[in-house]
């Protein structure tokens, strides 16, 4: 019976969540949001019965997100320089999304920033979440997390400016 309470829950926890995840990971710059998402949940499946406490399944899938668009953005900048292909042009289904809500300008700036401080920056002002829980999902110590943020902040206010004064 408890497993069945655990899927019941690991079923609210997908339906709550999903979309938010997807964005977190389109945010974060993955070029497939849908299925790191979709990953997240399957290992938080294989894996629930490890957590110590249930309410720590949602940083969880945070930390897969963050971890796994690292991961793959990683491997496709390396096969791209393999291969020689030159850095594609097309952005996610949920980047154009974003770009459609008149974020265009935000979007591309935190797009500049390095991988780190834009993390630091989403995690913390599109998701509210404590240094600790940013931390968490980083892999990161709460110190590291001000040092991306405070950095991140002051690159992306330089980065709008000069759009600006552009």
């Amino acid at each position: 019976m408890t497993e069945r309470r655990e899927g019941a829950s690991l079923a609210e926890l997908f339906s709550a969540h999903y979309l938010g995840m997807v964005r977190l990971a389109g945010l974060l710059g993955a070029d497939d949001p849908e299925d790191i998402a979709q990953e997240a949940f399957a290992r938080l499946h294989a894996r629930r019965s490890l957590l110590r406490d249930d309410r720590a399944a949602l940083a969880y899938v945070r930390s897969i997100i963050c971890n796994q668009t690292r991961n793959r953005l990683r491997h496709l900048r390396l096969a791209r320089l393999r291969r020689g292909d030159p850095p594609p042009d097309a952005a996610s289904s949920e980047h154009h999304v974003l770009v459609a809500e008149r974020h265009r300008e935000l979007l591309a700036a935190l797009e500049r920033l390095p991988r780190r401080q834009r993390e630091a920056l989403v995690l913390r002002y599109w998701l509210e979440l404590s240094e600790q829980e940013i931390a968490d999902a980083m892999g990161i110590s709460p110190g590291s997390v001000k040092t991306h943020a405070s950095r991140g902040m002051a690159a992306l206010s330089k980065a709008l400016k000069e759009d600006h004064d552009a």
